[in-house]
């Protein structure tokens, strides 16, 4: 991906936590209804909403770091 197409850390982030959200709610809706399905979907929903939370920061890091290398010429 070149730089104008690549997701920014905080627009990753925010994709982590509305699946986080989505997760949150499949499994409410599990617990709810006794569908083991929605329970272990939302689970697993909730898990890689905060991996993608993490990488969403990490991503912004590195963006910060590559920035101030720029401005400080090297």
């Amino acid at each position: 991906m070149t730089d104008s197409t690549r997701k920014s850390g905080e627009q990753i982030e925010l994709e982590g936590k509305a699946k986080e959200l989505g997760g949150r709610v499949k499994d409410a809706l599990g617990d709810l209804t006794g569908n083991p399905r929605h329970d272990v979907e939302g689970k697993m929903d909730k898990v890689e909403g905060k991996a993608k939370q993490k990488l969403g920061r990490a991503q912004s890091e590195l963006d910060d770091v590559e920035s101030s290398r720029r401005g400080s010429g090297l």
